[in-house]
């Protein structure tokens, strides 16, 4: 893993410029070296690409405050061009991004143009973007060393008392110093508002009226803003598990909070359902009383070494992501409680949980942006009182959740007031996909999204994975492609005076996976590729 090694100085604000670039370079891609300082813009050749993969790379400069338009940053954009040539055939651009925020929508470009039916993505050019402040974009937003900061195993989420709590918050607090320190010019400018006048800086540099998007999670919420926004630079808009606009983004915190332990328990009893494999017990409170004793076991002594309670929390969180890591996440907690046997759960921890550049990139982005977007309360005490009521009926995930979102409490920049987003006469329909139970976004989101903008359609797929489009849903990725090909959607379904009661289209949900052998177990890559949604754990 290599570590980012952070200079005690400020990153520097960049050169102030006369004009906004217009037009696009593009050209072999090239990549960021792995260390470096924060503000290390050292670049290196990536392994040659196939010639016929068509992957180009470009960067565009766009305003870092659109008030001011005189400095500016790079954003950071892959393209994979379609066949058709610029005829009637010819679709336009199709802009995608997998959420976060701080996920970068480069790999995913790829992933879509290669996942789409091969005479769908011939028509389109797939545009991926890493949005302000990740990845391959500069500046990358870093706030501490990845080494230190993920260093395990942390203490645990769970503060038993004021002293461990204590500690706990002087983490959260230490984070916010570190990214004030860095990046004072930055942070007043990380805002989805921000990152979708980015967005329309790209439609602009690639020449286009309009662009089409395929946005998943914190991506929907870009979409939405856009839509609000740009109302008439949409032409088909995919929006998949969708964000609720009405909540950004404490009071979703802690909706999160309830739907991951219902998600969690969902594993739980799939384990007890294969107790003939796994052997914890016919029920699921049986597995429960396993997962929780195996959790306290860890405080006093990790996994080898490594894995204490939160890193155990962050393993299992997957889980509540996508059930295609069931098997092994069950699998790991059999072992260790059966046999003593710590491995599988430190392959898992290794594989899915252990932080690195990436990652911490990843988290400096999503609180520069959330904490940025809207309020949050600075009285501890509030935290406090809600994370305890919800801990006390559903403990999955609330002390983890709060700890992460924790830096906003002493954010440097006060939170501002989010757009609100609207319909508009001049959007065209939107196509919006979600799954009944999942937990990242939850159900309720989708319904909100389907009131505001009335000719929406709502397509619906009964189980909890979080991404469903592309992720091996062939109704719903039959819907996709009917919509992008010429904007076919499903009929409305029964409305309300206060909106619809019921999704327009309902497809059946992926089969529940199997147990598997461990040399079946899926790869990091695997898993985060059909999400979408660049975990945020």
């Amino acid at each position: 893993m290599g570590a980012v090694m952070l200079a005690v100085t400020a990153a520097a604000p960049p050169e102030a410029a006369a004009q906004v670039q217009r037009g696009l370079e593009w050209g072999p891609c090239e990549e960021k070296a792995a260390g470096g300082t924060a503000g290390d813009t050292t670049v290196l050749p990536r392994e040659p690409a196939p010639q016929d993969s068509g992957v180009e790379c470009a960067t565009l400069r766009v305003p870092l405050d659109y008030r001011e338009p005189y400095q500016t940053i790079s954003i950071a954009l892959n393209r994979i061009k379609g066949q058709a040539s610029r005829d009637h055939n010819h679709l336009g651009v199709l802009l995608v991004n997998p959420g976060g925020p701080g996920a970068s929508g480069q790999s995913m470009a790829t992933y879509v143009a290669t996942s789409l039916p091969a005479d769908l993505a011939r028509r389109f050019d797939v545009i991926g973007f890493d949005p302000r402040g990740v990845g391959r974009s500069e500046p990358a937003l870093r706030c501490m060393d990845p080494v230190k900061h993920y260093a395990a195993p942390r203490p645990d989420a769970v503060p038993r008392n004021a002293a461990d709590e204590s500690v706990l918050l002087g983490r959260a607090r230490q984070y916010a110093e570190a990214c004030a320190t860095r990046w004072s010019w930055l942070l007043p400018h990380m805002t989805t508002e921000n990152s979708v006048r980015d967005m329309d800086a790209i439609r602009q540099a690639l020449g286009e009226e309009r662009i089409s998007y395929l946005g998943y999670s914190y991506g929907t919420y870009l979409g939405a803003v856009y839509a609000t926004l740009f109302p008439g630079r949409v032409k088909r808009f995919v929006l998949d598990s969708v964000v609720d606009p009405r909540h950004v983004w404490y009071d979703s915190n802690l909706n999160q909070n309830v739907a991951f332990d219902r998600r969690h328990r969902d594993f739980l009893k799939w384990t007890a359902r294969h107790n003939n494999v796994y052997k914890l017990g016919a029920t699921g409170k049986a597995v429960s009383f396993a997962w929780y004793s195996t959790r306290e076991r860890l405080r006093t002594r990790p996994a080898g070494g490594v894995v204490g309670p939160s890193e155990f929390d962050d393993v299992y969180t997957l889980g509540g992501y996508s059930d295609i890591v069931w098997p092994q996440l069950a699998q790991a907690l059999s072992a260790y409680v059966k046999r003593g046997d710590t491995e599988p759960l430190l392959t898992a921890y290794r594989r899915y949980a252990a932080g690195d550049a990436e990652d911490e990139n990843g988290y400096a982005v999503y609180l520069g942006i959330q904490c940025r977007d809207a309020a949050w309360p600075r009285n501890w005490a509030r935290w406090r009182a809600d994370t305890s009521a919800i801990h006390a009926r559903r403990p999955f995930m609330a002390w983890s959740n709060a700890w992460f979102n924790a830096p906003c409490a002493f954010w440097p920049e006060p939170g501002a007031k989010p757009v609100r987003v609207r319909d508009d006469r001049r959007l065209p329909p939107i196509l919006l996909l979600q799954s009944r139970h999942d937990a990242a976004t939850p159900y309720s989101g989708a319904l909100t999204l389907r009131r505001i903008f009335s000719r929406s359609r709502l397509v619906v797929e009964p189980g909890g994975n979080h991404g469903v489009a592309l992720g091996g849903n062939t109704c719903a990725d039959r819907h996709l492609a009917a919509y992008l090909k010429d904007g076919t959607l499903p009929g409305a379904a029964g409305r309300s005076a206060s909106g619809p009661v019921a999704p327009d289209a309902r497809c059946a949900a992926t089969p529940k996976p199997k147990p598997a052998e461990p040399s079946q177990q899926p790869s990091r890559q695997a898993v985060r590729m059909p999400l979408m949604a660049g975990w945020s754990r």
